[in-house]
């Protein structure tokens, strides 16, 4: 059995550790309502894009624009969101299992898959695999996105597209339900209009003016890029989210620690008294 003055140090250790994870907690909590309330402040602006993007997929006026051209897909590229930290549960390995789904998917099919890292964790992750094409990595971006950060991604995604040299883009991220749930997924972001969407009655009624091509180009790419927007304010919801429970679960099991080590503490502490007790008493007989 350990004695009273090792126990005590290892209280003293996992009460500094619990300091600590109970002030990552609270960080983790604060900054999880700012990106909550972001994620639910632009939703309503996504989800109107994805309605707009796939009432156009099914007009005649976009079978031969470029951005809604769906093909056999031969190459894909996947836009892979994950943290630029760890300590946050789950949340990491999770994207890791989905990107790594979506890559046997594609071996299977014979499909050659290209990808862009958002955050360190998922660039160091994709660096380490055998054969996968890393063409891009994004790292420390803020939290309060302005929308202009996630650009250069989309830009090469959006290029490629163009010119042929791949055939569909999807997103990986986590998608952020509540700050219980958050669901690791794959949404399809080029050919646009490819996300199923409800019917939305009055874009029916919608007039292109001047004319169908011009509104195409110039409004498509703007919907485009905010549906990569939403992604990545619902994959940040998700990281604080999985942090903050993660660390209040490190903050109790600290708490644990300690009742289990105090008793053990306590303990030791009777048994080296009634040890004592036992000799004194026994040195007493001995003087008779």
């Amino acid at each position: 059995m350990p004695s009273q003055r090792q126990l005590k140090g290892r209280i003293r250790s996992v009460k500094n550790t619990k300091q600590i994870t109970k002030a990552m907690q609270m960080v983790a909590a604060s900054k999880m309502r700012r990106a909550q309330d972001a994620t639910k402040a632009t939703a309503p602006y996504t989800n109107t894009a994805r309605e707009i993007l796939a009432h156009l997929a099914q007009q005649g006026e976009t079978k031969d624009h470029p951005l809604f051209e769906a093909r056999t897909i031969k190459k894909r590229l996947l836009i892979v969101v994950a943290s630029d930290k760890g300590l946050a549960g789950a949340y990491n390995t999770n994207i890791s299992k989905q990107y790594i789904r979506e890559l046997m998917a594609d071996d299977k099919a014979g499909i050659k898959t290209s990808t862009i890292a958002v955050g360190r964790k998922v660039t160091s992750f994709v660096t380490r695999l055998k054969d996968a094409e890393l063409i891009g990595a994004y790292e420390d971006l803020p939290d309060q996105l302005e929308g202009h950060e996630l650009r250069a991604a989309l830009d090469s995604a959006y290029n490629l597209f163009i010119e042929g040299k791949i055939d569909a883009v999807d997103m990986v991220y986590t998608e952020f339900v509540s700050s219980v749930t958050q669901i690791a997924k794959t949404e399809r972001l080029l050919p646009a209009g490819s996300v199923d969407a409800p019917e939305n009655d009055k874009l029916h009624e919608a007039l292109f003016e001047p004319d169908p091509e011009t509104v195409l180009t110039s409004v498509v790419y703007r919907l485009i890029n905010a549906q990569l927007f939403q992604a990545f304010l619902d994959a940040r919801a998700s990281e604080h989210s999985m942090r903050m429970l993660a660390m209040k679960n490190a903050t109790d099991n600290a708490s644990d620690l300690i009742d289990d080590l105090t008793l053990a503490m306590n303990k030791a502490r009777q048994a080296s008294i009634t040890q004592e007790l036992a000799e004194i008493s026994g040195g007493a007989e001995a003087m008779k």
